[in-house]
């Protein structure tokens, strides 16, 4: 089954996890033939320890361990990509990734969070999946005087806003610039994420459903 892969000269090859869904990086780690094996057979990530010389179950202690979608390898066959479902941090510092830090940096990990020293700020693939978390968390702590708090009190404004927000976008495309077209865009797109957020709809779920258009 392993035919493609390129072990090195002690037998490993570094696999790199990311989110199937959000398409974020959650670890890094090394595993032999037998460890893909098991991967292979029971769908959740396995790995070997260099330090300690044998297999391990990927949250095999704290119970937040990694569902497998898929394997890749690369062009030259000496790496991996698991693509997979967390069902928690990934990181065993209870961080969602264990690359959650980054070098020189100062920057926010939410939106409207405070700056932590060393903590990147999302990237663009990474917004989506963020603004999520950080909806479920208005959601569920409900702070004082959140938008998206009053948002998700009115199914009906939510629904006026997206339309709203809809036809701003329509209009910036026909009249404005680029810019004002990828901000009344992100206003879109905000809107909706809250609408999903309302009803409980996973972002996920849409992107099956346009990966399901395909072709």
């Amino acid at each position: 089954m392993f035919e493609a892969v390129k072990f090195d000269e002690r037998g490993l090859v570094p696999v790199v996890a990311q989110d199937a869904i959000t398409g974020e990086v959650l670890t890094l780690a090394y595993a032999n033939e037998e460890a893909l094996r098991l991967t292979e057979e029971t769908k959740e990530l396995h790995f070997y320890s260099r330090s300690r010389e044998e297999i391990w179950r990927k949250g095999e202690t704290s119970g937040n361990v990694l569902k497998l979608r898929q394997l890749r390898y690369d062009c030259d066959g000496d790496a991996l990509v698991a693509l997979v479902e967390p069902t928690g941090p990934a990181c065993h510092t209870n961080e969602r990734s264990c690359f959650y830090r980054e070098l020189g940096g100062s920057a926010a990990t939410e939106p409207d969070a405070p700056a932590v020293p060393g903590e990147p700020a999302p990237v663009a693939h990474e917004a989506l999946a963020t603004l999520e978390r950080t909806l479920r968390s208005r959601a569920a702590e409900r702070p004082e005087g959140s938008y998206t708090v009053t948002l998700l009190d009115d199914p009906k404004l939510i629904g006026e806003k997206v339309e709203e927000e809809a036809e701003e976008v329509v209009r910036a495309a026909r009249e404005e610039t680029d810019e004002r077209v990828a901000e009344e865009a992100a206003d879109l797109l905000y809107h909706l994420a809250v609408l999903l957020a309302s009803r409980e709809v996973p972002q996920s779920a849409a992107m099956e459903v346009l990966n399901g258009r395909r072709g």
